[in-house]
């Protein structure tokens, strides 16, 4: 919509009069006067028609308000029925505390960051560790580091399969805990919506992935028939197109019943010499640890982040956003990860194998 200014209203007005009232007349000797061409904005006769009525009603051209102070919504009022609104549901959204509370969004997190001092914690999505579990974590931590001293040249390959529901429920980007200090609280959701079941594979220079596990279009689910059958007919010619040199690949598997099949694991120790990080491999991983998995701790949980901002609205769209999404993950970022990696390995050995609580930039 056009700005009118003060000029363009007194000369409306003064043509109207002039022209007997002709909204026809004072819109073309408005265009002559102001050199406004076949196609440029006039005033539109419902306009010229307000600002008549608006001098002769009220002796004035604009409606415009005197300025003054701006009035600010961080009243004490406000401050505290959002300090009440957040005790009584810390783990709700900014967006919905300001949509029930009636004040913008701006507003309700000017208040909780500036006014009541307060910060959005990610909530850590994490497997309870058995009382068993600490010793085998701090020896999987101790191998890998010893592994990393002795072999420069190792290359750690990590991989899993994570199903991406088309509701977006998954993503834990949007989970947060809105407090002073950290919570380290923990949460766990059942999903049910359409998904797709995605496998990858991680090193500090590529990502191999993903590979959709399907039949006729349809998600199955991953037993050893269908695993082994996406390592020959997937894996194996993709480690081929990159040129990977197998034999300094050491490849990390979790212990789910499809990786650790007696026909999965002679396949996987034939590709990777004896190079197998996983139950009964040769360097056991240990069980209920996605802290110190690469694909858990960063790649699922980046990709979750970003697959859904196109917000898909079907299977196909889904898995295109989840192509393009790992096609645009560069080589630096999958170096820090790496570099991540070594730093929780350190830091599971000083918390003698306990969960880490703090979570690392990649």
């Amino acid at each position: 919509m056009p700005l009118w200014s003060l000029d363009h209203r007194v000369f409306a007005y003064d043509t109207f009069v002039m022209t007997g009232g002709s909204i026809v007349n004072t819109q073309r000797e408005f265009r002559r006067h102001f050199n406004i061409g076949r196609h440029g904005d006039i005033p539109t006769p419902r306009t010229i028609r307000r600002w008549v009525t608006s001098l002769r009603s009220t002796g004035k051209l604009t409606n415009k308000k005197p300025p003054g102070p701006r009035r600010s919504a961080r009243t004490p009022e406000n401050v505290d029925r959002v300090r009440q609104a957040i005790q009584r549901s810390p783990g709700r959204s900014a967006r919905r505390h300001a949509s029930e509370l009636r004040l913008s969004d701006r507003t309700v997190r000017r208040i909780l960051h500036v006014d009541l001092g307060l910060h959005p914690y990610k909530i850590m999505l994490v497997q309870e560790i058995n009382a068993g579990d600490y010793a085998q974590r701090l020896a999987f931590a101790r191998n890998m580091l010893q592994l990393f001293e002795e072999h420069d040249d190792a290359v750690i390959m990590m991989s899993d399969e994570a199903h991406f529901h088309l509701n977006g429920t998954v993503n834990k980007q949007n989970c947060r805990y809105w407090a002073s200090d950290n919570p380290r609280a923990l949460h766990q959701r059942p999903l049910h919506s359409p998904k797709v079941t995605v496998w990858c594979a991680v090193t500090k220079e590529c990502v191999i992935g993903p590979y959709f596990f399907e039949e006729n279009g349809v998600t199955v689910t991953v037993n050893s028939h269908r695993y082994i059958e996406m390592i020959n007919n997937f894996f194996i010619p993709e480690l081929h197109v990159r040129g990977m040199n197998t034999r300094t690949v050491w490849f990390q598997q979790d212990g789910a019943t499809a990786h650790t099949a007696r026909a999965s694991m002679d396949l996987v120790r034939a590709l990777f010499n004896n190079h197998v990080i996983s139950r009964f491999g040769d360097v056991p991983w240990p069980p209920r640890s996605p802290d110190l998995s690469t694909c858990d701790f960063f790649l699922w949980g980046f990709l979750k982040s970003r697959v859904y901002e196109s917000k898909p609205r079907t299977l196909e769209e889904l898995k295109t956003s989840i192509r393009q999404t790992i096609d645009k993950i560069q080589p630096e970022m999958l170096e820090r990860v790496e570099t991540n990696f070594r730093e929780r390995l350190e830091i599971c050995i000083r918390k003698n194998g306990h969960h880490l609580s703090d979570i690392f930039r990649t």
